[in-house]
């Protein structure tokens, strides 16, 4: 498969598509998609429309690298459509709801879409939430089991919030200073 291809597929476009956007015929981004070297102002408006290097177009790499390519590209655009300011608040909107689970998970997936903020990282804070509301009754359903009297069964469950209420101001201020999340799971759960 040529690096036309594969490029053009990621960004959910058809060759009639591809077409329209650059002016370049059909033919030509047939031509070029079996193997051929697009050159000069072909190369350099399939670049532009496809908004990758006229380097990355050229079959001169090994295809392997093309996925390489592919992902860069996506990781750059999630990086630029991430507003951090939106994502602490994100953050941040499920401390007042810490006692009252699943609104600690609804309220910050709603200002997640209606801020647009659909990417990695908010995500990732969402599943936390997720998570210790899992965690959260299993934890206290144990402590009651071991039948250690009320003031223990006080003290674990504000023992439960503040785990959460931490988790969330620890990474409000990792996103602060390196826009990276300090707590975070190898998984999303949305």
């Amino acid at each position: 498969m040529s690096k036309l291809k594969v490029i053009r597929e990621s960004n959910n476009l058809t060759q009639e598509e591809l077409s329209e956007k650059s002016g370049i015929s059909v033919r030509t981004i047939q031509r070029i998609e079996t193997g051929k070297n697009p050159k000069g102002y072909t190369l350099r408006m399939l670049a532009k429309v496809l908004e990758v290097e006229e380097s990355k177009l050229l079959n001169t790499e090994p295809i392997q690298n093309i996925t390489e390519i592919v992902e860069e590209k996506e990781k750059l655009e999630e990086a630029i459509l991430i507003n951090y300011s939106y994502l602490k608040l994100i953050n941040l909107s499920s401390i007042p709801f810490i006692i009252t689970p699943p609104l600690n998970i609804i309220i910050p997936l709603v200002l997640m879409f209606a801020m647009k903020q659909k990417n990695i990282l908010s995500k990732q804070l969402i599943s936390i939430q997720i998570v210790w509301t899992i965690l959260a009754p299993i934890v206290f359903m144990l402590g009651i089991f071991l039948k250690l009297g009320h003031k223990f069964t006080l003290i674990l469950m504000i023992l439960i919030a503040l785990s959460n209420v931490f988790v969330v101001l620890r990474n409000a201020i990792e996103i602060d200073k390196t826009k990276k999340l300090h707590y975070k799971l190898n998984f999303n759960m949305i």
